[in-house]
């Protein structure tokens, strides 16, 4: 069983993806897998979803909870209007729906599991599971998520697993004494699961030392792509387009393109290049895109910059087949950043800063170049320097695509991934054993 939060569908979303295609290939191979989700649907579209598997801690119903106790005394027809698929959808568009500030409360009270204010949702979501499911293995998405293991590991007598991505980009922005509170819960709560699996070896080095991981418990299995459901195109069939495809916000970096783009483009020899952005955003990002159109019309660039609205599926094919390279210079990195493996599986290099797990990525597939200092003007150099070599440009559209198929094919990882579940069954069959 794989316990996952979802978005929405309003973004792009590098978690929502990672934990689906693993749950895909798993079952391709002949593995029974079910999907939960949590807070929101995975997708816009509501794929994820079934008419069996609710989606547990609606998140407009938690909430509200959270602020305003009148709401736990609610009856259960309130918690089912509020957590319906339509009201579910527009929370998803919420200002704040991802966003770590003013939900510190929230944060620590999911952590204390049966402690906290979502002990009712806890108890509901387990005894669903005890009720329909016999598991092997509880997957949780993420180690916020921790609140939920002790009462999943004791009530199905299971061994939990949790992935490790990107959780200090969620608790480092909080108030410092928050942060320091979460950290230590997150800790303290660490002893309830058999084994974590972060997504990169950059990050598995950054938790252990955040969360005082002890080694045994501690694996790297990379984020996987499954190479077949991506269409190659060479970039010399393409035209020069850079293209972004993340969460457009301040964290991901895009205004830091926007201003290497207006850069290059007072350069001589780069009149054809355009700029196409995908990625979709929340509320909270709605002045900082205006702020980036503003700034593209000032500088008489609007009408070289295109704003592709589809990034699920079809969509995000047909994007790939635009774009000649793509970067997302994040501020300060991330754990891995799926994205990459799909450009790269469709013969998109990447240009991106040296920081997270991007050059660990880069360096396996070599389908892409990493640049030092993370600034408009340096990332501009990068760029130009790429676009002016078309030899280099189709070397690397070639080393990434068999670069994914040797190091990140979805299979080859989610073996791995098995592994990890085999061992910690075993680990809790010989601990029944011995009592």
């Amino acid at each position: 069983m794989h316990i996952i939060p979802g978005s929405g569908g309003s973004f792009y979303c590098g978690n929502c993806l990672r934990d689906s295609k693993y749950v895909e290939a798993l079952r391709k191979s002949d593995h029974m897998v079910v999907k939960l989700p949590m807070y929101l649907p995975l997708f816009a579209d509501e794929h994820d979803l079934s008419r069996e598997i609710p989606v547990f801690y609606g998140a407009i119903s938690i909430y509200m909870k959270q602020l305003f106790p009148i709401f736990r005394k609610a009856p259960e027809w309130v918690d089912r209007a509020l957590n319906s698929k339509p009201m579910l959808k527009l929370a998803s568009k919420f200002a704040g729906s991802t966003r770590a500030k003013g939900l510190e409360e929230m944060t620590v009270s999911m952590l204390l599991g049966e402690e906290g204010q979502q002990k009712d949702e806890l108890q509901r979501m387990v005894d669903w599971i005890v009720e329909n499911c016999s598991p092997d293995v509880v997957h949780l998405s993420n180690a916020l998520l921790l609140g939920l293991a002790q009462q999943l590991s004791d009530r199905l007598k299971v061994p939990v697993i949790c992935s490790l991505q990107d959780e200090d980009v969620w608790v480092d922005v909080m108030k410092p004494s928050a942060a320091e509170s979460v950290w230590k819960l997150m800790s303290k709560k660490a002893d309830d699961v058999a084994a974590f699996i972060s997504v990169s070896d950059f990050y598995a080095g950054v938790m252990k030392g955040k969360m005082n991981i002890p080694d045994e418990k501690l694996k790297s299995v990379h984020v996987g792509v499954d190479p077949s459901d991506y269409q190659f195109k060479a970039v010399s069939e393409k035209g020069r387009n850079i293209g972004y495809i993340s969460r457009m916000c301040h964290e991901n970096g895009l205004d830091i393109l926007v201003d290497a783009f207006i850069l290059l483009k007072q350069e001589e020899g780069f009149d054809d290049v355009r700029l196409i952005l995908t990625g979709g955003s929340t509320g909270d990002d709605k002045k900082y895109l205006h702020d980036i159109r503003k700034k593209l019309k000032d500088n008489k660039l609007a009408g070289q910059v295109g704003f592709h609205e589809d990034f699920e599926e079809q969509g995000l094919k047909e994007y790939l087949e635009k774009v000649s390279l793509v970067s997302v210079p994040v501020r300060n990195g991330e754990a891995f950043g799926i994205y990459l493996l799909e450009c790269m599986a469709s013969g998109v290099p990447v240009v991106q800063p040296a920081l997270g797990a991007f050059p660990e990525i880069i360096a396996l597939t070599k389908g892409g170049v990493v640049y030092d200092e993370n600034t408009p003007e340096v990332l501009s150099g990068a760029l130009q320097k790429l676009l002016s070599d078309p030899e280099e440009m189709e070397k690397l559209s070639y080393n990434g695509k068999s670069g994914v198929e040797e190091h990140f094919h979805i299979d080859m990882q989610a073996e791995r991934m098995v592994e990890v579940y085999q061992n910690a069954i075993k680990s809790v069959t010989s601990e029944k054993s011995k009592d």
